[in-house]
C-alpha cells in the first residue's frame, strides 16, 4: 500500500488570477466511502477510480479493523478489497476515524453487527459532532451503544450483535444515520425498517446510498414512513467491480472559479449525472446568471466569467454547497440569501459562522442568523486578507475561489486540510491558471 504523506501546517496564498482550460473532476468522496464499506460487507470487490483522501483512508482502516483487507494500487486508481462477508470481527483496538464524520457514522452500525464491543473515536472536531440518534437507533435494535462522556458524542462504545428490527429516528440531524442503518441492515437476519420522526435533510445522500447498494446487488426502498432494507442480502457488484463517479461537491469550486474568473472558458470533465444532490450547483449558477453549459451525455460542464445576480437558495438537501454559494453571493450584484442551513453548523466546523466571519474579514457584508445566511454582494468589495480555513476542507477551497477575484493577495491558513476530499486541489487550481504560493 502506498505510504500516506504526513500532514503539516500549510498556509496558501492566492493572488488575483484568471482561469481557463480543461480539468478532470475528482472522484466522489460520498460514493467512495459507501463503495469501500459495501466492498467490506461483500466477500470482496474492486473499487475503481476512488477518491483516496484523509477521510476515505479512515473508512479503509475501518474495513480492515472489522476483518477485511484493502490493497491500493501504486497510482491509487483501484482498491482491491477482501471483505468480511457481512460478519465483521470485533476490532482488536479502538477504531480511529480521524476527522471523518461519514466514516464514524457508517461504521457505528457495522460495529452493532459484531459479536462483542467496538470502540470508536476521532479528532477534536469529530468528538464534538452529534451521534446520539444513531446510538439510540442501535439500542432500539437490541444492541448497546453509548457515548463515553454521556453527551451523544464520541468516543463511542457499541456492542452487538443485532438481528434487525424497527427504529424511529429524526431525519433532520444527519442523513448518514439512515445510510449506516440501511447498509448494515441488509446483512442482518430481519432487515431494518426506519421510521423518520422529522423531515429528512440532505435527502440526496440517502439516494446515493440506495444507488450504491443497488450496484452491489442490495435492494433498499423508500416507504411512506421512511426507508426499509430486507435482511439476508449479500453484497456483490456486477463483475466484481464498482466505478466511482465524479464529485459535484468538489466540482462546485471549479465551476464557481470559472463563473468568476474564466475569460474564455473552463471545461470540467467527469460530470455525469448521478444521485448527487450537489449537482444543484449547476442550477444555482444558472439562476445567478452564469454562462454555463452541461453536456450530460458527455459529462462535461463549461463555464465562463459572467455577471452574477443574487438569489435565494435553500441548502436543506445540499449543505456542502453553502460555502461555495456564499462566495458567489459576495461577488454577485444584489443580495444572496441562503436558507435552511442550521444543520450546516454541525460539520467539521460551524460552516455558517465560519463563512460569515471569514468573508467579512475579506470585506463582504454578511448577516448571520441561526438558519439563514445573507450576503449583500452589492455592498461587498472583496479584499485580500489573511483568513482562517478553520481546519475545514470546504472552507479552505471556497476561500481560495474568493481569492481569485479579491483585490490583493489572500492567505489561507490551514490549506493542508483539502486532503480530506480533494488532496490535489491546489495543484489543480494552479493547472487552470490560479497563482498559488504555498508557505
Amino acid at each position: 500500500m502506498p505510504r500516506d504523506c504526513d500532514d503539516s501546517r500549510m498556509n496558501v496564498e492566492i493572488s488575483p488570477s484568471r482561469v481557463g482550460g480543461t480539468v478532470q473532476a475528482p472522484p466522489s468522496k460520498s460514493y467512495t466511502h459507501r463503495a469501500i464499506l459495501a466492498a467490506g460487507y461483500a466477500d470482496g470487490a474492486t473499487v475503481t477510480d476512488p477518491l483516496v483522501s484523509a477521510d476515505t483512508r479512515a473508512t479503509m482502516r475501518a474495513v480492515e479493523a472489522y476483518g477485511g483487507t484493502v490493497d491500493r494500487s501504486a497510482d491509487d486508481s483501484t482498491l482491491d478489497i477482501d471483505g468480511f462477508g457481512g460478519q465483521p470481527d470485533v476490532p482488536d483496538d479502538v477504531i480511529g476515524c480521524a476527522n471523518s464524520g461519514t466514516t464514524m457514522r457508517l461504521i457505528t452500525a457495522t460495529g452493532a453487527l459484531a459479536d462483542g464491543i467496538t470502540v470508536l473515536s476521532g479528532d477534536d472536531s469529530l468528538r464534538s459532532r452529534p451521534q446520539g440518534p444513531l446510538l439510540d437507533a442501535v439500542e432500539q435494535l437490541g444492541g448497546r451503544a453509548k457515548s463515553t462522556r454521556g453527551n451523544g458524542q464520541a468516543p463511542l462504545v457499541v456492542e452487538g450483535p443485532v438481528d434487525g428490527g424497527s427504529v424511529s429516528i429524526p431525519g433532520d440531524v444527519s442523513s448518514q444515520y439512515i445510510t449506516a442503518l440501511l447498509m448494515a441492515g441488509a446483512v442482518t437476519d430481519e432487515g431494518i425498517e426506519i421510521d423518520l420522526e422529522t423531515e429528512l435533510k440532505s435527502a440526496p445522500y440517502v439516494q446515493i446510498t440506495i444507488e450504491v447498494l443497488d450496484a452491489f446487488g442490495v435492494e433498499a426502498v423508500e416507504t411512506d414512513a421512511g426507508f426499509r432494507v430486507d435482511g439476508g442480502q449479500s453484497y456483490a457488484p456486477a463483475g466484481g467491480e464498482y466505478a466511482v463517479p465524479g464529485d459535484f461537491s468538489s466540482m462546485s469550486y471549479l465551476l464557481a472559479a470559472g463563473a468568476l474568473a474564466a475569460d474564455d472558458e473552463l471545461e470540467v470533465r467527469g460530470a455525469q449525472p448521478s444521485a448527487q444532490g450537489d449537482a444543484a450547483i449547476v442550477e444555482v449558477l444558472e439562476r445567478m446568471g452564469a454562462d454555463i453549459d452541461w453536456d450530460r451525455d458527455g459529462g462535461v460542464i463549461t463555464t465562463r466569467q459572467s455577471s452574477l445576480s443574487g438569489i435565494e437558495v435553500g441548502v436543506e438537501d445540499t449543505p456542502d454547497l453553502l460555502p461555495t454559494i456564499a462566495v458567489l453571493g459576495a461577488v454577485a450584484d444584489g443580495t444572496t440569501t441562503i436558507t435552511d442551513c442550521e444543520h450546516v453548523r454541525y460539520k467539521e466546523t460551524d460552516r455558517v459562522s465560519a463563512v460569515a466571519e471569514e468573508l467579512t474579514a475579506m470585506g463582504a457584508t454578511v448577516e448571520e442568523e441561526q438558519d439563514t445566511l445573507t450576503i449583500h454582494g452589492g455592498e461587498s468589495d472583496l479584499q485580500g486578507a489573511t483568513v482562517d480555513g478553520r481546519a475545514d476542507h470546504r472552507i479552505v477551497m471556497s476561500l481560495a475561489v474568493a481569492g481569485l477575484v479579491a483585490d490583493g493577495d489572500t492567505t489561507i491558513e490551514g490549506g493542508e486540510h483539502v486532503d480530506v476530499s480533494f488532496p490535489d486541489f491546489f495543484d489543480v487550481f494552479e493547472g487552470i491558471g490560479a497563482t498559488v504560493t504555498r508557505e
